[in-house]
């Protein structure tokens, strides 16, 4: 590996990215976002269970920009939806 981050789906390399611009912008610090992984982390269980890495990321993520009022659950679930549907007409 050459030193750059490897991703297997682009959603995570986004998600890292919005991480780490939210870090970088001085909306959140990088301990708010790693408490919310661990929590994320250890509600799923020692071995994470089926829950990949980066979903437990973006769960993490979620949550931050959800508590820091950047979006709404509604905002979410709308949007959650839309891409869903999106993918679904690709299909």
């Amino acid at each position: 590996m050459n030193g750059e981050r490897v991703f297997n789906e682009p959603w995570e390399g986004r998600a890292f990215g919005l991480a780490a611009a939210l870090t970088e912008s001085g909306v959140s610090n990088w301990a708010d976002f790693r408490d919310r992984l661990v929590e994320v982390t250890a509600a799923c269980g020692e071995h994470g269970g089926e829950t990949a890495y980066y979903e437990r990321w973006f769960q993490a993520l979620e949550r931050l920009v959800l508590d820091r009022g950047l979006v709404t659950s509604a905002e979410v679930d709308s949007r959650t939806e839309a891409l869903a549907s999106d993918q679904h007409d690709a299909h």
